[in-house]
């Protein structure tokens, strides 16, 4: 079959009728796009000669794998290149300075506890099983000002690369809570250092990713959803320094503005302050925020998220 079979007007004329060109009923813009996404698609079959079995086997492994969306597009590099081109659009409009932007991953869930200032994360579950930590710093706007009241969301795994809520050993919201700044825009945790995770064993993202030669793993890292009143919304995390899989990342989440330095302390008043009589780990962080040009750049995406 020749590769430009895609390109004859039969073809073409359908690549028209499946997408509603020729109603006029419907949106230009997704008429457009429907068209191009399986006009590239019918391209695709015909340049790597893809048979039947192989495009229903695909549409079976998509509808059995479902559940696994949120980490197909972690995996498969999605995210990410949302990332990378809000990061272009940024640079050609002259926005500079904050906080970078990185993936969110599937592993959100709405409705954390609230706690003003400082909060502890873990449900002690995990005492004496992982290193304490404290986490602290300041969210800002890129002018310097303190934002009180901003809102910082945080989640990470336990000592087992497991999500509360999504393990049902655990219970819903450990490791997570929304903490508002205070008056100077700071805010302080307590939980435990987070240890990497790979995607499900014998999922559908395993094996995508085995099939095409690659790993799932993902190194230890915290999840943060930053807001504040007339500031763009944030999604980033940071990566606890020294994991082997630092700059191994299968979701491609990690840059190097956010690997802040693993203080080790024995007994401190930082500790104290917070509650812990022994040696933790300390993290400084602050949050940099830019300005919002419109209410829709103060939210998070629209992309499905669990609540508890």
């Amino acid at each position: 079959m020749t590769q430009n079979f895609a390109n004859t007007s039969a073809v073409q004329e359908l690549l028209d009728k499946l997408s509603g060109q020729d109603q006029s009923a419907g949106d230009a813009r997704l008429k457009a796009i429907v068209r191009r996404i399986m006009g590239d698609l019918f391209a695709t079959i015909d340049e790597f000669d893809i048979t039947d079995d192989e495009v229903w086997g695909t549409l079976n492994y998509a509808a059995a794998g479902s559940q696994e969306f949120g980490l197909w597009a972690a995996g498969l590099a999605l995210e990410r290149y949302l990332d990378m081109r809000a990061d272009a659009i940024d640079a050609s409009q002259g926005v500079t300075g904050g906080t970078p932007r990185t993936i969110e991953g599937p592993l959100y869930v709405a409705g954390a506890p609230e706690a003003e200032a400082f909060a502890r994360l873990d449900d002690g579950a995990d005492d004496g099983k992982g290193e304490v930590l404290i986490m602290h710093g300041q969210v800002r706007d890129v002018d310097g000002t303190p934002l009180a009241n901003a809102k910082v969301e945080v989640w990470h795994a336990n000592t087992l690369g497991n999500y509360s809520y999504f393990d049902k050993t655990q219970s819903d919201f450990n490791l997570r809570r929304s903490i508002y700044t205070d008056s100077e825009g700071r805010y302080a945790f307590r939980s435990i250092v987070p240890v990497g995770y790979a995607c499900p064993p014998g999922g559908s993202t395993e094996g995508i990713l085995k099939a095409i030669g690659r790993h799932g793993n993902r190194p230890a890292h915290i999840h943060f959803f930053v807001s504040a009143h007339d500031h763009r919304h944030l999604t980033t995390q940071i990566n606890i320094d020294g994991d082997p899989y630092l700059h191994d990342d299968f979701a491609y989440a990690t840059r190097d503005e956010l690997i802040p330095p693993v203080n080790h302390i024995g007994n401190s008043n930082l500790g104290a302050k917070y509650g812990v009589t022994g040696p933790f780990a300390e993290i400084e962080f602050d949050f940099v925020m830019h300005k919002a040009t419109g209410e829709k750049e103060e939210d998070a995406s629209t992309r499905l998220r669990a609540v508890a």
